[in-house]
């Protein structure tokens, strides 16, 4: 299925009038074999899909939640590849797509074509890699493209008109629209122009446009979905299962709420 799987979930969701909801959850945190529970729970509650976190140990676009939460799946010896080959395991129990989000270091020290490979193998539909630029995806794009798997690009506030076109040129599965400046982690606010933000890159993109990082509760998640086609939330929910609070997951998902205008 790979990144048809992806493209399938958010027609789903736009024919049910509702705005796309991607979770994020560090694997590994709390052991490895948390992971399948969590999204399994994840499934249940109605996410359109779930990203997975591969803990590093220079996380560059990460806020202090998800830093302290890929330190302690870390300390659990938790690496690219012992997720791939559990996702292989248990993927038959999932239905939603599987995003993974990791740095270009382990997928350099993994090999892009066996990274691609095991990927489609476990189930993956896409990828996310942040510090990677689109000058660099090359040998990446290429061997993921051989697998059917998208190869998830991310804008930022600072990017300006002619570098949102080039991203939205050629984008797969959905673009990431970062909503605030600095790495990701709760925020109460947004900046006045996120609006315009997320309406530019939707002028220009094919794919669904989602705005994350910062986005903590169901009224930021309605707030930001006015002006795109969904939200990615990760750190409330990486905090909520480290906290045992699970049940207050499903209070971020504004499905019922979150209609198309």
């Amino acid at each position: 299925m790979s990144k048809f799987k992806l493209e399938k979930a958010f027609q789903t969701v736009q024919e049910k009038d509702h705005k796309a909801f991607i979770s994020y959850i560090m694997a590994g945190d709390g052991g490895l074999d948390a992971l399948k529970d969590q999204l399994l729970y994840l499934q249940e509650a109605g996410v359109t899909a779930a990203e997975i976190g591969i803990p590093f140990s220079d996380p560059v676009a990460d806020g202090p939640v998800i830093q302290e939460a890929g330190k302690r799946a870390l300390a659990h010896e938790v690496t690219l590849k012992r997720v791939l080959e559990y996702l292989t395991i248990h993927q038959d129990s999932f239905t939603i797509p599987i995003i993974l989000m990791t740095y270009l270091n382990p997928v350099f020290q993994y090999g892009a074509e066996a990274f691609a490979e095991d990927s489609r193998k476990a189930g993956v539909s896409g990828v996310i890699i942040p510090d990677m630029p689109i000058e660099e995806e090359g040998e990446v794009s290429e061997a993921l493209k051989q697998k059917d798997l998208a190869l998830i690009r991310l804008a930022t506030l600072t990017s300006p008109e002619d570098r949102i076109a080039k991203i939205a040129d050629g984008a797969e599965g959905f673009i990431y629209a970062v909503t605030v400046k600095g790495t990701t982690g709760v925020r109460a606010s947004y900046q006045d122009d996120v609006a315009s933000y997320l309406q530019r890159i939707k002028s220009k993109s094919a794919v669904p446009v989602l705005a994350g990082f910062g986005v903590s509760s169901k009224e930021q998640a309605e707030e930001l979905g006015q002006y795109c086609d969904g939200v990615i939330v990760g750190s409330k929910i990486v905090e909520l299962f480290h906290e045992g609070k699970k049940e207050e997951i499903k209070q971020l998902i504004p499905h019922a709420t979150v209609k198309v205008n």
